[in-house]
């Protein structure tokens, strides 16, 4: 068998035990047109550590491609597709660790307030739409495909209820929202054409099509830098990026409750829960500390120890 069949029987496979293996399975067309579709023993390691390598430093995504064909080339030596094992077995470290942008309330002000600054008959989305959209990314914490995904059934404004399908670990969530969102979104309904049907997408384009992520992406690269939010000195990888609100949303929110003296190790896990992750452990991710979450914490912190009874 060549390349692209057992790449396609392992896809199959995959999905058929419950993944969605989409960005894998890109993944793996990508590196069949790399290396050329020909039966998998001459495909040697000269031509998978270009592969792994690209034409930049080492990220995150080295480790993706790897992992990727790790588990391929499990399932096609078990197969006995081949006997040969072209990776290399030591995964180098990225350059520098990746650390999410977190937005200051007045730097997501001057985002909402530069929408109007973009809009060009060129642009695929209108300013109202978009900044609708930087709302909800924010106010509910969604992943930017959880937001585009969103149908008009989706959306209860008579409850405040958002309900999120399938999200990125296969489950269903209902995301409760505020007021204030709640009058925004109810605003951007009654722009919308009348006559659509419960299962049409929340967020279109000017005519008509579903907001994709590379639109909502390019955009938001233009976006940037007309609100002057960007990070000087930087490369295009560490930008801040729209899947920085929701990164955002978490701080935020943590940092509020910090400030209402609330019992934030108790609504961790609710936290967890909203943000539709499977284990606490995924939500500390997103919790990067700031100043002035250092300084709250150090602030509890410090109120617990003038409390404790002297030993």
């Amino acid at each position: 068998m060549i390349l692209s069949e057992i790449i396609a029987s392992f896809v199959d496979h995959r999905q058929a035990i419950g993944m969605r293996f989409r960005t894998e399975a890109r993944t793996l067309k990508s590196f069949c047109r790399f290396v050329g579709d020909r039966p998998l023993p001459e495909v040697t390691a000269d031509r998978v550590l270009p592969f792994l390598a690209g034409r930049g430093p080492v990220t995150r995504f080295w480790e993706r491609k790897h992992s990727v064909l790790a588990g391929f080339y499990r399932f096609a030596m078990a197969r006995g597709h081949t006997n040969i094992w072209p990776l290399p077995r030591a995964v180098p470290k990225p350059t520098e660790a990746f650390v999410p942008y977190i937005y200051s309330r007045e730097e997501i002000g001057r985002l909402l307030d530069a929408v109007v600054l973009i809009d060009h008959p060129r642009c695929p989305i209108d300013p109202d739409t978009y900044r609708t959209l930087l709302l909800v990314l924010y106010g509910a914490g969604l992943r930017l495909g959880e937001a585009l995904s969103l149908t008009l059934a989706d959306v209860d404004l008579e409850e405040g209820v958002l309900c999120v399908r399938e999200s990125k670990f296969y489950k269903t969530r209902l995301a409760p929202i505020g007021h204030d969102l709640v009058r925004i979104l109810s605003r951007h309904a009654s722009r919308r054409r009348e006559g659509q049907s419960a299962e049409s997408l929340w967020f279109l384009t000017r005519r008509g099509a579903p907001v994709t992520l590379q639109h909502a992406e390019r955009v938001f690269c233009r976006l940037r830098v007309k609100a002057n939010v960007v990070c000087a000195g930087a490369g295009p990888r560490h930008q801040p990026r729209l899947h920085d609100l929701r990164h955002s949303f978490a701080v935020h929110r943590l940092l509020s409750w910090y400030r209402q003296g609330a019992d934030v190790q108790r609504l961790l896990p609710k936290l967890s829960t909203y943000l539709g992750h499977v284990n606490i452990s995924g939500t500390q991710r997103y919790l990067t500390l700031t100043p002035d979450l250092l300084r709250e914490a150090s602030a509890r912190f410090e109120h617990y120890a003038m409390e404790m009874p002297n030993a």
